[in-house]
């Protein structure tokens, strides 16, 4: 639909959307949602929220501290917030009436009905917030940790900052076959020295530094034909000093990529274990990082500890449906290890008010629509799991902004005070005495980028929530 017919119905006072979630997906949406006032002439404001003092999601809390160029991506959505039109709040968390009576007169705490009331369309991007389980005995075990807190916690996600995960184990053994469980399975054999040129939090950069962890084994349900590394993160371990990587000749034989059905992408990763595997592994190595394929986890054991995990070997079969699947043989082999790093994918949480699909962990859309839900959208994992790269989410944005612009042309506008952008935001304030604005993440931004700039790192982060609350204020 034109902008002309948006123009039409909504010359009287500016469109206010509310987008939840600062990562991506959510700078996607907000981008797409300003480019459609400078374009089509609709004066379009947007207020981003993050239960976080931080902007960027997964940029900045889940991308691997020595992968600096995908980081980079960051400077787009500077770019975004720098617009007049746009606002970050920061500390801003969207909850149920429970959590706010719970917390006397807000303390931080919004609800969804009373976004509805100040927001002509809310835009929900707030991803896939926890893991997907084994649902193995032993899980709990001390020694076995999800991916999401052991990313969180080398990130200096502040969730997960007291993680304190011992790595007094010589074998970490990673369970995933995508490029999460290989970062952490890297992230555990990178040399100090390059180490210390990344934004990893100092916590983690000082516990990888004394760490015991001399082998990482990365376990594969499927064949490696099936395994979802990027070619990129599979070449980059050549480049690691004192590294060898070591694969079974039997599962990555000579030819196994000469195959015109696979895709080159799949063709090239098939290549380069092909190559590991007929090399051998280097006796002379510091660290080894083995992927053992055709695995999945049975038991996880231990007296108190993690001490030992149990590995099912499975073999494919192909179903009247096509599809190939990991069937159990029932051969067992246990593996010695102090430290399990579970990497099976994210899910997205429920949000109040919502319907949510328990068995996707997104919620249910029609091209970003909320099901039975008027003026109310998703973006990113939260509306397609979590897929992709970060790329992706600009196409998903678009899709779901496009669907909302449409919406908005078709509505009858809600009646507004002259002031209501000013209002809003005394409401905010008044609610949350901790919010963090665009200014205040700008000098948190300016402080850990000072602090690592004589080491030569991008930044040095802040974890702590009341450092965060202390550097925002004006001075």
């Amino acid at each position: 639909m034109g902008h002309d017919v948006l123009v039409e119905n909504h010359t009287t006072r500016p469109h206010h959307v509310a987008v939840v979630g600062s990562g991506p997906s959510g700078f996607y949406a907000a981008a797409a949602l300003l480019d459609a006032g400078t374009d089509g002439g609709l004066d379009v404001r947007v207020d981003m929220f993050d239960r976080l003092a931080t902007p960027w999601g997964l940029v900045r809390l889940g991308v691997a501290p020595d992968h600096p160029k995908i980081k980079s991506v960051s400077a787009q959505y500077d770019k975004t917030a720098r617009r007049e039109e746009f606002r970050f709040f920061g500390h801003v968390h969207l909850g149920d009436d429970e959590e706010l009576r719970s917390t006397g007169e807000g303390g931080g705490v919004i609800t969804r009905d009373e976004l509805l009331e100040r927001y002509d369309a809310i835009v929900y991007a707030v991803g896939s917030q926890t893991e997907r389980r084994l649902g193995i005995p032993g899980e709990d075990l001390p020694g076995s940790i999800a991916s999401v807190d052991f990313v969180g916690w080398y990130n200096g996600h502040p969730d997960h900052a007291a993680l304190d995960p011992r790595l007094d184990s010589e074998r970490a053994v990673v369970i995933g076959a995508g490029n999460v469980a290989l970062d952490v399975a890297r992230m555990l054999l990178l040399p100090e020295a390059d180490l210390r040129t990344t934004d990893t939090a100092d916590h983690a950069l000082h516990a990888f530094v004394a760490s015991g962890v001399r082998e990482t084994l990365i376990c594969g349900r499927r064949s490696v034909r099936e395994a979802a590394f990027t070619t990129t993160e599979l070449r980059e371990l050549d480049d690691i000093a004192d590294l060898t990587v070591v694969v079974d000749p039997e599962q990555a034989p000579p030819g196994i990529a000469d195959d015109d059905t696979l895709t080159k992408g799949a063709r090239r990763n098939l290549e380069l274990f092909s190559g590991w595997a007929q090399r051998g592994p280097d006796p002379d190595a510091k660290h080894r990082m083995e992927f053992r394929f055709l695995r999945s986890p049975v038991e996880i054991r231990g007296d108190g500890r993690v001490e030992e995990i149990v590995l099912g070997i499975n073999r494919l079969e192909t179903g009247e449906d096509g599809r190939t699947r990991a069937v159990d043989t029932g051969e067992r082999e246990t593996v010695t290890t102090g430290l399990v790093l579970r990497a099976v994918g994210y899910r997205g949480v429920a949000l109040p008010g919502l319907p949510f699909d328990d068995d996707s962990g997104t919620v249910p859309h029609t091209e970003g629509r909320v099901e039975g839900h008027d003026r109310e959208y998703v973006v990113g994992w939260i509306k397609r799991g979590p897929t992709g790269i970060i790329g992706t989410n600009k196409k998903d944005a678009n899709e779901t902004v496009r669907h909302l612009l449409a919406d908005l042309a078709e509505r009858a506008p809600i009646e507004r005070a002259d002031d209501h952008h000013e209002a809003v935001e005394a409401w905010l304030r008044e609610r949350c005495p901790d919010l963090v604005d665009q200014e205040g993440w700008e000098a948190i931004d300016a402080h850990e980028r000072g602090r690592g700039e004589p080491d030569g790192r991008p930044r040095v982060k802040v974890v702590d929530r009341d450092h965060f609350i202390e550097l925002s204020r004006p001075r």
